[in-house]
């Protein structure tokens, strides 16, 4: 029995890569090929940076999704996203599931409840690969009834250095390889400033330290163990951020960062 790599699905989908000549159609070959060697429902292709917010080159979300997940992610709520800090990151895996690499409560986040889950995706495996000095582009492969096996997830790393290279001609077709971000920059610098400064004046620095990995996802214990304190700690200085933002819970708490963003 053959493999799906060996499928001729597969090789008309790297035919279609390599004969594509521009950022659209090589996006949606490559979205083929990797649909060849591992089922999915839903592609998007983007850059991450380190000094100005995400760029979307490409994406198979139906409108809605775009509208939730794309075009409000982009300005400002991409800075809660653990794919983002793992892009930034200067270790990172060459292919993961996103789940492996998130904190243990993100699926209870505010964040996860307001960008991710109107996708409507129950798992993701994402390609990363540094393109520049300042950005990382990450292709994620979501799906949308089950989970993604550790057997696929070997699946797609036999396919790593392939897909990493496309995505490389990708990046060096697309305009932004060239293009001065100087807009993006002031805007992502001010995001940042926001995010960074949120609750100053108001909070001690360990109960921003506490509010920011509150926001990412984190859990009680996983807070103490970011920060090399106790759980008990962790719940007083939560009790006391809350009370002097006049907040009760983690959904206003992420209003008012949104708010401030």
């Amino acid at each position: 029995m053959k493999s799906r790599l060996e499928s001729t699905e597969w090789l008309a989908a790297m035919a279609r890569l390599v004969q594509s000549n521009d950022v659209d159609s090589a996006a949606a070959a490559l979205a083929d090929a990797i649909d060849a060697a591992v089922e999915h429902e839903g592609t998007c292709l983007l850059a991450f940076h380190r000094d100005a917010p995400p760029e979307v080159f490409h994406h198979t979300l139906e409108p809605a999704g775009r509208r939730h997940y794309v075009d409000r992610y982009v300005a400002g709520p991409y800075l809660l996203d653990p794919l983002y800090l793992l892009a930034v990151s200067d270790e990172k895996p060459g292919v993961c599931r996103f789940r492996d690499e998130s904190p243990d409560r993100f699926r209870s986040s505010e964040y996860y409840r307001q960008y991710c889950e109107r996708t409507h995706l129950r798992d993701e495996m994402d390609f990363l690969v540094d393109v520049s000095g300042n950005s990382t582009l990450v292709l994620v492969v979501g799906r949308r009834t089950r989970r993604f096996s550790k057997a696929e997830l070997q699946r797609l790393k036999l396919v790593e250095p392939l897909v990493h290279a496309a995505m490389q001609s990708i990046w060096r077709r697309s305009s932004a390889s060239t293009r001065r971000q100087d807009q993006g920059d002031s805007l992502h610098q001010r995001l940042t400033r926001c995010f960074d400064n949120f609750g100053a004046g108001l909070l001690t620095e360990r109960e921003r330290e506490i509010t920011q990995l509150l926001l990412r996802g984190h859990s009680t214990k996983s807070v103490a163990r970011e920060l090399g304190i106790a759980p008990g700690t962790v719940m007083v200085h939560k009790r006391n951020l809350f009370a002097k933002l006049g907040i009760t819970s983690q959904y206003e708490l992420f209003s008012l960062l949104i708010d401030a963003l």
